[in-house]
């Protein structure tokens, strides 16, 4: 049923252990350990650095290629949104604008 290589059995173990290890790391020391400032800092800006590396190459290519027509809804609908969230400050509002812009722009126009 299964064939099971010692060389891929050897990997799972090792990052097996390591994954445990480098989790576990913050347990096992006795001092209490604090970041620098400098990576405090650069933490706070880390989800919406990795956001960005999500969205924005969603909305700006289309088939591995930048988008080279202006006829595309989520161009639209990502401005719709953007402009409901610096207006509003709501999550919420900003999915919502910016869906309501998109769903008749890709499914009535067919962009």
């Amino acid at each position: 049923m299964f064939d099971l290589d010692p060389w891929t059995l050897l990997t799972i173990v090792a990052l097996g252990c390591i994954t445990v290890i480098t989790r576990g790391f913050f347990f096992l020391s006795d001092k209490p350990w604090t970041l620098p400032h400098w990576a405090q800092r650069g933490l706070q800006y880390a989800p919406i650095a990795a956001l960005a590396a999500v969205v924005v190459p969603e909305i700006v290519m289309a088939q591995g290629e930048l988008v080279r027509t202006w006829q595309d809804a989520r161009l639209f609908a990502a401005a719709a949104g953007g402009a409901w969230f610096y207006w509003r400050r709501g999550v919420l509002g900003t999915i919502v604008a910016g869906m309501l812009v998109y769903l008749p722009l890709r499914i009535g126009l067919g962009w």
